[in-house]
């Protein structure tokens, strides 16, 4: 258990430091070991546009076990040409060289501004500081180390147990605004100490993306960076787990518990959110339609700016939805705000403006779409937009 209470699978230790590539001098260089090569799955950002330390470890990923993740943030080491993948490689062989590994087991992380060249001497500094520092104690460091424009830290973990072995699974993420469905919508470490299979690994991974990190909006944008990075060492020695068995799901289960707590910490920190906003499209003829919906609402900017300024602005929701490109029929259409229901059969409803207002200014905030066509039903996690999200955006580089 790392001092912020979240367990820790067995033979992980991890570090976070400050190298320099911050200019406000806060950590920016995580480090994660294994002390047991460990297999890995991976998601990574559907943007054709792609950082280099991600193309590293999209190619690395594939074909070995992994011994160590080294992120860096600050710089993305994106759209600098061939120096970007001299770069990438040279990071991979100084975390190697202390890892005492082949380079080809280092996957990589980087997350910041696009276009510059990453500072090596800085990215060695950091290594060699990280690597003095490495502790099951000292995962909350890492986590801050790969934080951006992040105002808390995000970890998550969970213990089950398998075949009669104690089981743990461990999640970190960093991202507050360039975050949108397209996966991934952020950079996320999942760690377990599990025995699972390689390719049920990548199947738990692809099924829980779907249903947590692929469910958050908070602006639209995708970035050049993102991915989710999966690693299991097998050192909790549960019997393996080969096949979709009970086991399996029980696992799945534990790691989709892990992913949504992440999801909903990403959508409330999104840059200058004040509320986290759930929105919930039910009884849809089929899942995709009410996906379609429920992201149209999740990124709209009317939307979110009505949240932001405590308005029960119901038609824009409606609205939203209407121009989704789903398939519905508008006079049969419910929706709420909180419990109170806003419009009903796509008509609008007298309601109490100060009970609506006592909802508006809760932090979390629940929208239901009730299509009333069939069973089906999505969720998106999203958040208001403020005036800090235009700061924080206008000035991101400087």
């Amino acid at each position: 258990m790392d001092k912020n209470n979240h367990y820790i699978p067995r033979g992980f230790k991890a570090a976070g430091v400050a190298c320099g590539i911050k200019k406000n001098g806060n950590k920016d260089l995580a480090l994660i070991v294994s002390s047991s090569p460990a297999e890995a799955a991976g998601v990574f950002t559907k943007n054709i546009v792609k950082g280099h330390s991600l193309k590293w470890s999209m190619e690395k990923i594939r074909n070995n076990k992994i011994s160590a993740i080294a992120i860096n943030s600050g710089n993305a080491n994106a759209c600098v040409g061939a120096d970007g993948d001299t770069d990438a490689l040279c990071m991979a062989e100084i975390t190697a060289e202390f890892i005492g590994c082949e380079k080809e087991k280092v996957l990589l992380a980087s997350t910041g501004v696009i276009g510059y060249r990453l500072p090596m001497e800085k990215i060695k500094s950091g290594i060699t500081a990280a690597y003095s520092k490495l502790s099951e104690n000292s995962f909350p460091d890492a986590v801050s180390a790969i934080m951006t424009t992040d105002t808390f830290e995000k970890e998550a973990s969970v213990k089950i147990v398998l075949s009669g072995k104690p089981v743990t699974i461990y999640g970190m993420a960093k991202g507050s605004g360039m975050i949108h469905p397209n996966m991934a919508t952020m950079i996320g470490i999942i760690l377990t100490d599990a025995n699972i299979s390689r390719e049920l690994m990548q199947k738990a991974l692809n099924t829980i993306v779907n249903k947590s990190f692929n469910r958050v909006s908070v602006d639209g944008d995708t970035s050049v960076c993102d991915k989710v990075l999966f690693l299991a060492n097998a050192m909790a020695e549960n019997n393996e787990i080969n096949m979709e068995n009970e086991d399996y799901f029980s696992f799945t289960t534990a790691l989709e518990s892990v992913a949504t707590a992440l999801s909903k910490m990403l959508a409330k920190d999104g840059e200058g959110a004040t509320k986290l906003v759930e929105i919930r499209v039910k009884n849809s003829d089929n899942t995709e339609t009410a996906h379609m919906i429920a992201n149209a609402i999740s990124k709209s900017p009317l939307v979110k700016t009505a949240l932001f300024g405590e308005d029960a602005n119901w038609g824009r929701i409606l609205t939203a939805a209407g121009y989704s490109g789903a398939v519905f029929n508008p006079e049969t259409v419910d929706v709420y705000i909180g419990d109170i229901l806003m419009c009903q059969n796509g008509t609008g409803m007298k309601f109490d403006e100060q009970e609506a207002l006592s909802v508006l200014k809760k932090n979390e905030i629940i929208i239901t779409v009730d299509l009333k066509m069939g069973d089906a039903e999505d969720t998106m996690w999203t958040c208001d937009f403020s005036y800090d999200y235009v700061k924080i955006n206008g000035s991101y580089r400087t």
